[in-house]
């Protein structure tokens, strides 16, 4: 398995509780963010990031990782990260500075922060980004290999899925559909394993906001342009499991690695995935059938199968995190046709499954009754004590990859062997300063000082950073005049 730099961004729902309540959705939002900066967790930006990131709409963290505010959710962006326990670590240390900022302000009871991807009241939809470096040398353009990530990514969600009860259909499922949508869709689904899959009507697309695609093609590396390139995807659902949330970053990058090798199979390739996309997740016996492009058919848990395979054939025994993914992925396989009751723990929508049809049984609900959607939404909500989810990690049901100990560390600490760690000590340093400053993922800039460039993300520039800011000043006070001029 390749050195990999992974990054997760999360945009969180916000469920207001009380209906009397002093501040709407979008108020609470940016309040909390506020707070985190109070707090001394990370500093502001202090100048337009675009034109809908105005100055003080977000900010980088001491862990390396940044808060900001998009189109009217909160959104953390993690550190980038060169393993899957640190990404799993710095994914969950951002969950828990929304969640404590939001307890501090004295609003944990009548307010949520909900990790999950859609309003099940309005169907709107909300991302989890996906983030992979690559090697410039990576044929991203290449028609065949995105068609074969594509086909992964639809079939992953046997196993990646956050899991949603009911469906519906916010936009035409093709660009040239009809826009009026005449034909409603009679479909009766109570449950579907993905929470994006109604939402995703492209293969492959460049922008990232309502043509939404299986495949993000936008080339923004944020990082040396010839060197690498950062993989953007869109088209996953949020994790509340620490093992789906591994397994899915570290299938994916598995893939990746399979394309660049040359030994990915073309007969993996789906007929239709925007269609596959949608009917496995919506298949309520859980067959997943598939047709691929050369007419056979087979399922989804077959084609992840023969994908498996072909990466314990050519990339077991790489490293530690090769070894745990191949491991954990043949695990999962293995016990999907058992039932969902077998992967609790380990796979999201499973655990949701099951959480759901034990109470539906017991209070004698069926699927459209709001209790249980209200119940969907608890299972992802970030408070540890009602969040539903979290009640499998207190029985010891929750298979996890990292421990609260070093989530603690990470809200407060970079990580390690990766260009975070320069910034991390580069914000604990600047949280305490007056001076003016511009921070991007790919550099920073101090007074009037030439940029300080970060475009190697392998690298952890600390000791340069530590060198360059001896010399510095931090006590001038910022002239916003001077500074941009």
């Amino acid at each position: 398995m390749k050195r990999r730099i992974y990054g997760i961004e999360t945009e969180y729902g916000l469920l207001i509780k009380e209906e009397d309540f002093k501040y709407g959705p979008i108020d609470v939002a940016v309040r909390v963010k506020n707070h985190i900066f109070d707090k001394k967790q990370g500093v502001l930006d202090l100048h337009y990031r675009a034109n809908d990131e105005p100055p003080g709409n977000g900010g980088f963290l001491v862990n390396g990782g940044r808060v900001y505010l998009d189109m009217g959710h909160l959104e953390y962006a993690s550190p980038e990260c060169s393993n899957l326990t640190d990404l799993v670590t710095f994914d969950r240390a951002g969950d828990m500075v929304v969640q404590e900022a939001l307890e501090d302000l004295g609003w944990g009871d009548q307010v949520a922060f909900i990790k999950n991807n859609v309003d099940l009241e309005t169907n709107a939809t909300f991302g989890c980004h996906e983030n992979y470096l690559v090697s410039r040398a990576f044929q991203f353009d290449n028609r065949e290999n995105l068609r074969l990530l594509a086909s992964f990514l639809v079939t992953r969600q046997i196993y990646a899925g956050a899991g949603r009860t009911g469906a519906c259909n916010p936009q035409p499922f093709r660009d040239w559909d009809d826009i009026h949508q005449a034909k409603k869709d009679t479909e009766e689904v109570h449950f579907q394993l993905s929470q994006r899959a109604d939402h995703i009507p492209n293969e492959f697309y460049r922008w990232v906001q309502y043509n939404r695609a299986i495949v993000n093609t936008r080339d923004e590396p944020l990082s040396d342009p010839s060197k690498y390139r950062r993989i953007h995807l869109l088209v996953g659902d949020s994790n509340m499991s620490e093992f789906a949330t591994a397994l899915k970053m570290g299938t994916t990058s598995l893939m990746m690695e399979l394309i660049e090798l040359g030994v990915a199979n073309p007969d993996w390739i789906l007929a239709d995935s925007v269609a596959a996309m949608r009917s496995i997740s919506r298949d309520q016996d859980f067959k997943w059938h598939i047709q691929m492009r050369d007419g056979n058919q087979s399922t989804a848990l077959e084609l992840q199968w023969e994908m498996l395979k072909t990466a314990k054939e050519y990339l077991a025994g790489a490293n530690a995190d090769a070894d745990w993914v191949i491991e954990a992925w043949e695990s999962v396989l293995t016990d999907l046709p058992k039932g969902p009751e077998h992967l609790i723990g380990r796979v999201d929508w499973a655990a949701k499954y099951w959480l759901l049809t034990e109470f539906m049984e017991t209070e004698n609900l069926g699927w459209k009754d709001p209790w249980v959607k209200s119940l969907d939404l608890e299972y992802h909500n970030l408070n540890r004590n009602v969040g539903l989810y979290w009640g499998l990690e207190e029985t010891g049901d929750a298979n996890r990859k990292t421990t609260d100990a070093a989530v603690e560390h990470a809200k407060h600490n970079p990580p390690r062997g990766t260009r975070a760690d320069g910034r991390g000590e580069l914000v604990k340093r600047l949280v305490e300063s007056q001076t003016g400053y511009l921070i991007d993922w790919i550099g920073f800039r101090l007074n009037k000082e030439e940029p300080f460039l970060m475009l190697d993300p392998f690298v952890s520039y600390k000791k340069d950073i530590k060198a360059y800011l001896e010399r510095m000043d931090l006590q001038q006070p910022f002239d916003r005049d001077s500074f941009f001029r």
